[in-house]
């Protein structure tokens, strides 16, 4: 890894304010219970945040529960409550036992204008008057300056040398709406931390134009000593700044390190992500199940050469391994590697086979999973198709007024099995009973799910890829009917029967090998 812009000479290191579970939570249809906050806030204690922003004491009965929570358990990131300029906030954050508060007020015109409708005077001595109270109750206080980015810098400077001798312990630029460039965020953040030297000043910056990492790292060069970030992006409107990206990029680009284990970033992401029920798009940078996959045939040939000839950073930093997947995009190098990972060894009028019959499926659109490649490529072999596992019989009972119930009848390696399940729907219920019967084979998970309609119509073909996992080994494969549930099954049974497969054959070669 190489620092490719140069910093401005400011402090190497910088710390993490996680706000993932308070303006995180703010993410349109996203509402976590206090269990659930607790285990984010104990994975973003372990990952090595610095600060914890837990809720908001006084939004609700459940945020004050859960920042107790979070108090009780003892862990070593700070835990902050939000707070407005309102001495009831503070109180219920002091009543929380929480270390500080992230006090929220608003600065520019428009806010002060339309919003709160106070003068400029009226918001200094306001804020004035809560910093004083929260440091008198034995809080932490950052101070933050709402629509910062918007404000008149005169007043700005103001209202946080006003903050500072009431007692507040840091200071926050918000760029709410996300309107900063890099440019600009730069000598924005310059100008404030030339202003007050030997005060902590943290940039928390918006993505609504898709700018908010690279003004947080742009905020980090030009002096600013804490992050305010959130896991996958989550936040209001277009989110926040993602953490992995801030973290990683600080690092990669700048040469500025964090407390962040970088390696348990990829496994926290999809805690969160599992628990929120937002899910983290394919191309995300650095968590996006696509950063380090690749197709094209080009890349992959330089991949498997150098890595960083298509890589800027390498998967293992994040916690993920690298994957080659098939398409028509793909090139005999990819195709024969995976076959490889595989132990299939084809001579090479075999793999010049199996290259057409992916190139012919890519063209009609078709996902060419890891479990249909194996089947094109023990085809081409003449390998007899073994399927360690069979579906004898799927039968699913819902309604309105019936818990979504499956019974499912396999049979694996020649045995038959029996099992039952319920579900949230007709194929959560049916993919929970082949679980079941899953667990007594081996210990086999669903890792990603996704629909996608081939055609139109309520008759529409659908196609579904799933992501399956056994210890290490992740493989994809697909399903296709009119019936969603069935093309569900059908997708999960190969996969699993793929994993077994493979298992089988590791097995067999083990036992040839031992005396």
């Amino acid at each position: 890894m190489v620092a490719l812009l140069a910093s401005s000479g400011k402090p190497r290191k910088f710390r993490v304010f996680d706000t993932t579970l308070r303006d995180g939570e703010q993410t349109p249809g996203v509402s976590l219970t206090p269990d659930r906050k607790l285990r984010i806030a104990k994975a973003l204690d372990s990952l090595g945040v610095n600060v914890i922003e837990g809720g908001f004491a006084r939004v609700s009965e459940g945020d004050f529960q859960a920042l107790k929570l979070m108090v009780k358990e003892g862990l070593k990131a700070k835990i902050y409550s939000m707070s407005r300029a309102v001495i009831e906030d503070i109180d219920l954050a002091a009543k929380a036992d929480v270390d500080g508060i992230h006090l929220v007020v608003p600065t520019s015109p428009i806010h002060l204008e339309h919003k709160v409708k106070k003068k400029p005077e009226e918001i200094l001595e306001v804020s004035e008057k809560c910093v004083e109270y929260a440091k008198e109750h034995g809080l932490l206080v950052e101070l933050s300056a709402e629509d910062a980015s918007r404000s008149d810098m005169k007043f700005l400077k103001e209202f946080f040398r006003r903050g500072l001798e009431a007692g507040a312990d840091s200071l926050c630029v918000c760029d709410t709406i996300g309107i900063l460039t890099p440019d600009r965020a730069y000598e924005f953040f310059l100008e404030i931390c030339g202003e007050f030297k030997g005060v902590p000043v943290s940039a928390h910056c918006h993505n609504d134009f898709g700018m908010a990492t690279a003004n947080t790292l742009q905020a980090l060069r030009a002096g600013a000593l804490q992050a305010h970030v959130t896991i996958n992006g989550l936040g209001e409107r277009a989110g926040n700044a993602p953490l992995e990206e801030v973290v990683v990029g600080a690092l990669c680009l700048l040469g500025v390190r964090s407390t962040i284990k970088t390696s348990k970033i990829y496994e926290v992401s999809r805690l969160v992500s599992r628990l929120t029920g937002i899910p983290v798009q394919p191309n995300k940078a650095v968590v996006g199940e696509n950063a380090f996959t690749h197709e094209s045939g080009i890349h992959v040939d330089g991949i498997l050469k150098c890595p960083s000839t298509y890589e800027p950073l390498t998967p293992d930093l994040v916690g993920v391994k690298r994957r080659f997947v098939v398409g028509k995009h793909a090139g005999t190098a990819g195709i024969e590697t995976l076959l490889r990972s595989w132990r299939l060894k084809l001579s090479q009028e075999q793999l010049k086979e199996v290259f057409n019959r992916v190139k012919q499926l890519g063209d009609m659109g078709k996902t060419v999973t890891d479990a249909d490649l194996r089947a094109i490529a023990e085809a081409v072999m003449g390998v007899p198709v073994v399927r360690p596992i069979k579906l004898k019989e799927l039968t699913v009972i819902t309604g309105n007024n019936v818990t979504p119930t499956a019974s499912v009848r396999l049979e694996v390696n020649g045995r038959e099995i029996l099992e039952s399940a319920t579900g949230v729907g007709p194929v959560d219920a049916a993919i929970n009973a082949i679980r079941k019967v899953g667990r007594e084979v081996a210990d086999i998970r669903l890792e990603d799910y996704y629909v996608k309609s081939i055609t139109g119509g309520t008759d529409a073909v659908v196609e579904v890829v799933v992501r399956v996992r056994m210890g290490n080994r992740i493989i994809t494969a697909s399903g296709a009917r009119g019936d969603i549930v069935m093309a569900s099954v059908e997708a999960f049974l190969s996969g699993i029967s793929a994993l077994l497969q493979e298992a089988g054959k590791n097995r067999r070669r083990a036992s040839r090998k031992s005396p």
